[in-house]
């Protein structure tokens, strides 16, 4: 699809024929040899007693001698799934059984869809927590703000395991590693940079965390949503304070940037070195005469799917020397598949109790020296594709590594070790796919 064209409908029509052919994407099977009556004696009753007495002493073993080690929930209940909005538990679940697909596949990650109906916060953490038995983490998918912001920071103090909510913590980390990328090609360093956040929704409020994490300055940094500028002294601040206090919060810490309370979105583009934005899909949400204001070598990530805020051509036309998208058919695509199959990969394997943000940091600085060390950076090429699965065991090892750094995992490994156990999971994923598909087992459509 070349860029100003709209949305073609054949990928929908294809998808659709697919799923029907298939229905669904993903299935369980037997890891263990089953050649006879006698192994169902090893594997259910009555050998299988020994093990859950085991277990019923020690629940940490449960990590070493079931399917719980690699074994995680991407739970949902359908409130914003993809760009079409609160379609509701079932409608999301082909979206999380695609998400489990990619986990197996990128990640060598076993991952359960759960989709639900527990939509209020109290409800929805209580269910996490009765599942937690089941699985070695969590990964939220596709729930409405702001909710999703209380729901991952209470389960995250609630559990034992790592809880992630790919839309915030996946994204913001793509977009991290990015634009450390993006900084290196222009010259330019992150503590000095002026950044706009342009979209205060689930990935760049996790963003804003995660440049904090990392030492920028807020008053280097202004947000804008769709109000505005989140200032101190914007109208409806105090109630703001209450209906997102997420928002309130870097409204209060950035001070809007410096600007006054009343100063235009254009405003906020004078300067600016970085503009990372997660907003509404455009064309036209982004101005070519607001990225015109920007400082020379100018940063911008237009990341709105299923069309940028700005098409890359009129951002370069612009002034912009680097543009990125959420899309595959341009060059530099932010895209969390390069993140979360390998997070999990990684904390999984040191049994982690939790994801902190320096965690996602330790991943996004991997996933930047990844592109870095092999093929180069440039204009074009901040970050790597999906298709380049080295980068997964890399960053898996990176996150592991800082886990135990942090004293939040169960296990210890080196780096070293880490990497070569992630390489040893991953490929035999992809050699069994690839095995199954030769011999017909997974049957091709006509």
């Amino acid at each position: 699809m070349s860029e100003g064209e709209p949305a073609s409908d054949q990928w929908y029509t294809i998808s659709v024929n697919m799923h029907r052919f298939y229905s669904g994407k993903i299935e369980v099977l037997p890891k263990v040899p089953v050649r006879g009556m006698k192994d169902f004696a090893v594997w259910y009753s009555p050998g299988v007693a020994a093990v859950s007495k085991l277990i019923s002493k020690d629940p940490d073993l449960s990590f070493e001698l079931t399917s719980r080690w690699n074994t995680i929930a991407v739970v949902s209940d359908g409130t914003r799934v993809l760009g079409l909005g609160k379609v509701g538990p079932e409608a999301a679940y082909p979206v999380m059984e695609g998400k489990a697909l990619l986990f197996k596949y990128l990640g060598g990650v076993d991952a359960v869809p759960i989709v639900h109906r527990a939509s209020d916060v109290a409800k929805f953490v209580e269910l996490l927590q009765l599942i937690e038995p089941s699985f070695g983490g969590i990964n939220l998918e596709d729930i409405e703000k702001p909710k999703c912001f209380t729901i991952l920071d209470e389960a995250r103090s609630k559990l034992s395991i790592p809880v992630w909510h790919d839309d915030q913590q996946g994204t913001a980390t793509v977009e991290l590693a990015g634009l450390t990328n993006a900084l290196k090609v222009v010259g330019k360093r992150l503590q000095d940079v002026r950044i706009v956040i342009f979209g205060a929704g689930a990935a760049n409020t996790a963003f804003y965390r995660l440049l904090k994490a990392v030492g920028v300055k807020t008053s280097h940094i202004v947000v804008v949503d769709k109000y505005g500028i989140l200032h101190p002294e914007m109208k409806d601040i105090d109630k703001l304070m209450f209906t997102d206090p997420y928002q309130y919060r870097m409204a209060i810490e950035t001070g809007g940037g410096g600007l006054p309370s009343d100063a235009p979105v254009s405003k906020a583009f004078e300067g600016a070195d970085v503009v990372v934005a997660a907003s509404a899909p455009g064309p036209g949400t982004i101005r070519p005469e607001w990225v015109s204001r920007m400082n020379k070598d100018a940063i911008v990530f237009a990341l709105a799917n299923p069309v940028p805020e700005i098409w890359p051509s009129e951002a370069k036309k612009a002034g912009a020397r680097i543009v990125a998208t959420g899309r595959s058919d341009f060059p530099n695509q932010v895209n969390n598949s390069l993140v979360f199959p390998a997070v999990f990969r990684g904390v999984l394997d040191v049994r982690a109790k939790t994801i902190t943000d320096t965690m996602a940091v330790a991943a996004a600085y991997e996933l930047a020296r990844f592109a870095e060390e092999n093929g180069g950076i440039s204009e074009s090429r901040i970050l790597p594709t999906m298709e380049e699965w080295e980068v997964y065991p890399r960053v898996a090892a990176a996150i592991a590594v800082k886990a135990v750094e942090e004293g939040v995992a169960r296990r210890t490994t080196p780096y070293r070790e880490e990497l070569e156990r992630a390489r040893e999971i991953i490929g035999t994923v992809r050699q069994k796919i690839d095995a199954l598909i030769d011999r017909g087992l997974i049957s091709m459509p006509m």
